[in-house]
């Protein structure tokens, strides 16, 4: 029997995907030669695309041992040990292919591959290299190169080397898919569109495409073009978790929560170990003020995920909202936060970066503001004014932008900016690099654990003095934050300090400076004048809204006869919802006729248009309205609140005792219903206030930029002088 063309009659088959006529060929040429090297490889090679593993490592393992120097045996046996997961054995096959033949780009690949699994990146990417440097033609390195950029967040690194693929090979969809991933993430959605539809145009049935750019449609507000593309998803996977539960995000941000929460549901049934979708699910029920419902669905989503940072702080955030949890709880899952996703990342970058001949005390300061917000938010309304008033004889500001879709208000903040870094798709480290190299003395964060903070990038101590402000309303739980702006009335002295891990900073005239809203329209003439009964308003997130708070509303209508209540809230466009918030206070006694339910407006103007129907504001607990607070003060509505016994229940006094309205102050919740009814039954102290209200804060601490920015400014440099001193002194 002539053995070379049977060989190669069987691998022309063989390489045409007919793999069981190959094997009846090499199986043929063993009958004759049990101890040919080629077939027993190759039959292994079957085998182990065959799923048959321990089959193809007995087969490989033999021709090995006939044949020990041909390095492609050892590549082949890597791949099926790699299968099997004996890791370590794969390892050193395909170290031992490369030592056979140094220039052998297929094992340094399959060296990255294992690599890039086991999250070695930086020995992923130096194996890359190599196989680049032994064949620069060969189009694998370069695919695999570009999804290990992608992996830390390196997108344009990724784009070059996905580019540098599709040159070298026109017909690979998946580098035209992971390259629009990349320009997703940069958020460049028509670039990521373009590369999607040729994707499909190379391989139609490529399911992942679908799913992928039915998120960059939805980003761009084409929600039907989306919602079609999720459906062929579907369609062609019908088991395709993760398309049901991109689905269920263009629900969540239309309003339709049912629509989401029924999504969601289906993702975790295909896939019962998808983290993200359980995390989702924790959104839809925190959406519609079911906080006991998403704090059971972030654990399970950690518990799932042991990595998934994101849903870790969406845990923590969401124990700000349940009045059964106590801030030493909130502050132990703040540290255990801390301990697994930013210990292990966290380094001296900053804190080595001191030096002499800049150590003036007096020097302009280059201050860094981090920040997803910088956009039509509350957290523009008090991050505005502060950036308007900084001195820039004595600041420098840069603003580190993790803006997904910016608007005219990123716009505007961009403008007042030094120095402008749009951080989206960027990773950690990249990002703490950047802010290293502009040398920045005090990087200030405005998110705490907020949907995409950076707080990982502060884990690396990019700058020499971090501070947190604004954003959250509690600790980060960080070591490496160095301070906390609050006031005396949102943090006493001495009640909190020991559940912060940052030392506070107490502003004496408040922490807050708020700006109103260009487009507001005039305070309208008190409405229960005109409509014969007083109006109560809450236009509140709905978490905050819990059942203790309705109880406790529910005895103020009742105690005041002819009152209703105005609830408005995006959550309330969703009807089962509405239905839940109904139920409960018909559950405490108030009629359906006398609850008011209203979804989101399209402007802000028609948002504080709506005040005009609102004479009281009632304030949520444990965790008060800030911007909500702020906006019914303007529109001349007062707002009553009750001091609670932690920082996100203290903003409303804070606020209100800037502005001089202690009187509106409760104590407990006998107090709350108490000044409530009484302020209902004065109607002349309420038109009294609405009339005088909008000067009233026009003259506070809460409305006054230059005085709040020397402020900041006074505690920047005093923190600064601490750093610098210390320094000297080591």
């Amino acid at each position: 029997m002539t053995v070379q063309p049977e060989i190669d009659a069987a691998l022309q088959l063989h390489q045409s995907g007919q793999l069981e006529k190959a094997r009846a060929i090499y199986e043929r040429i063993l009958q004759h030669n049990p101890k040919h090297p080629d077939a027993l490889h190759l039959l292994g090679v079957v085998c182990h695309q065959s799923g048959k593993n321990d089959v193809a490592v007995d087969l490989i393992s033999r021709a090995i041992k006939i044949d020990p120097e041909q390095p492609v045996f050892y590549n082949s046996l890597g791949s099926t040990l790699n299968d099997l997961h004996r890791i370590d054995e794969a390892i050193g096959c395909y170290q031992k292919a490369i030592h056979l033949k140094p220039d052998y780009a297929e094992a340094f690949c399959s060296l990255a591959r294992i690599f890039r699994y086991e999250g070695k990146a930086r020995e992923a990417v130096g194996c890359c290299e190599k196989a680049i440097q032994a064949n620069p033609n060969f189009v694998e390195p370069h695919y695999l190169m570009g999804n290990l950029f992608f992996d830390q967040g390196m997108l344009d690194q990724a784009i070059t080397c996905y580019r540098k693929t599709v040159r070298l090979d026109p017909g690979k969809a998946e580098a035209y898919c992971n390259m629009g991933n990349a320009f997703q993430a940069r958020s460049r959605y028509d670039d990521a569109i373009a590369c999607y539809e040729k994707a499909i145009q190379l391989n139609p049935g490529l399911v992942e495409v679908f799913a992928n750019m039915g998120s960059a449609l939805k980003e761009q507000g084409r929600r039907d073009d989306a919602m079609a593309c999720y459906e062929k998803a579907v369609a062609l996977k019908p088991n395709y978790a993760e398309a049901f539960n991109n689905m269920g995000n263009l629900f969540e941000s239309t309003g339709k929560l049912g629509e989401a929460a029924a999504c969601y549901r289906k993702a975790a049934d295909l896939k019962p170990d998808f983290a993200e979708a359980c995390a989702n699910m924790g959104n839809v029920l925190k959406a519609r003020g079911d906080i006991t419902g998403a704090i059971i669905h972030y654990q399970k989503a950690v518990e799932l995920k042991p990595d998934y940072d994101k849903a870790h702080s969406n845990l923590i955030f969401a124990m700000h909202y349940d009045p059964s949890v106590d801030s030493g709880a909130i502050f132990s899952e703040s540290l255990a936060w801390w301990r697994r996703y930013g210990a292990p990342h966290i380094s001296s970058l900053g804190v080595n970066r001191f030096d002499p001949n800049s150590r003036a005390l007096s020097k302009r300061l280059r201050i860094g503001y981090v920040s997803p917000d910088f956009r039509q938010h509350s957290v523009s309304s008090f991050f505005l004014p502060l950036l308007m008033a900084h001195d820039r004889n004595q600041t420098e500001i840069f603003c580190y932008a993790e803006v997904r879709r910016p608007d005219d208000m990123t716009a505007r903040i961009r403008g007042l900016a030094d120095h402008w870094r749009a951080t989206v798709g960027w990773g950690d480290d990249a990002v703490a690099r950047q802010i290293y190299e502009d040398r920045i003395d005090i990087l200030v964060d405005l998110a705490g654990h907020t949907a995409n903070s950076r707080l990982r990038v502060f884990a690396r101590k990019p700058a020499p003095v971090q501070v947190t402000w604004l954003g959250y309303p509690g600790t980060t739980g960080m070591p490496v934050m160095d301070y906390r702006l609050t006031d005396d009335i949102a943090d006493p002295e001495g009640e909190g300090d020991k559940h912060y891990s940052e030392t506070l900073v107490r502003m004496a005239d408040g922490f807050l400076c708020f700006s109103p809203s260009d487009g507001a329209p005039d305070v309208s003439r008190l409405p229960a004048l005109d409509s014969g009964g007083v109006t109560f308003g809450s236009f509140n997130n709905l978490p905050k809204v819990n059942e203790k708070v309705i109880e406790v509303w529910s005895r103020i209508l009742l105690q005041v006869p002819g009152s209703s209540l105005l609830l408005k809230n995006k959550s309330l466009a969703d009807e089962a919802t509405k239905r839940r918030y109904m139920d409960l206070f018909t559950r405490n006694g108030v009629a359906p006729d006398r609850i008011n339910m209203l979804p989101a407006t399209a402007s802000i103007s028609e948002h504080l248009t709506l005040y005009n129907r609102v004479d009281i504001g009632l304030d949520p607990f444990p965790y008060n309205g800030t911007t909500t607070t702020c906006e019914a003060l303007w529109m001349g509505v007062p707002v009553i609140t009750l001091r609670g016994n932690r920082h996100a229940s203290r903003v409303g006094a804070s606020i209100l005792t800037r502005v001089g309205l202690e009187e509106l102050i409760a104590v407990n919740e006998d107090d709350y219903v108490r000044r409530a009814a009484g302020l209902a039954g004065d109607l002349d102290r309420l038109t009294e206030l609405r009339a005088g209200m909008r000067q009233r804060m026009m003259v506070s601490p809460l409305c006054d930029p230059p005085s709040f920015a020397r402020a900041v400014e006074g505690i920047y440099r005093r923190i600064w002088k601490s750093w610098s001193q210390e320094r000297m002194i080591g």
